[in-house]
């Protein structure tokens, strides 16, 4: 199987919600690896967890719902 990326790609890129709660979980997870590290007092285990699971069932969620900007004003149909 080849891969091949979508013709307006940079655009969703740019515009997609589901890709920017992808990034958004992304750096929550660094932040948490962040705090394991220093173990700062004032952040209790699991709360950057919690907040990361939260953001990828929005990113997986987003993923479903017609965006106009990304369907040409079409809201997902053909």
């Amino acid at each position: 199987m080849k891969i091949k990326l979508i013709g307006d790609w940079r655009a969703v890129l740019k515009r997609a919600w589901s890709v920017k709660f992808n990034v958004l979980a992304a750096l929550l997870g660094a932040a948490e690896m962040v705090v394991l590290f220093y173990q700062p007092a004032s952040i209790r285990p699991g709360v950057f967890a919690g907040i990361d699971g939260g953001v990828s069932l929005a990113a997986a969620l987003a993923r479903l719902v017609a965006q106009n900007e990304l369907s040409g004003g079409k809201n997902g149909n053909s």
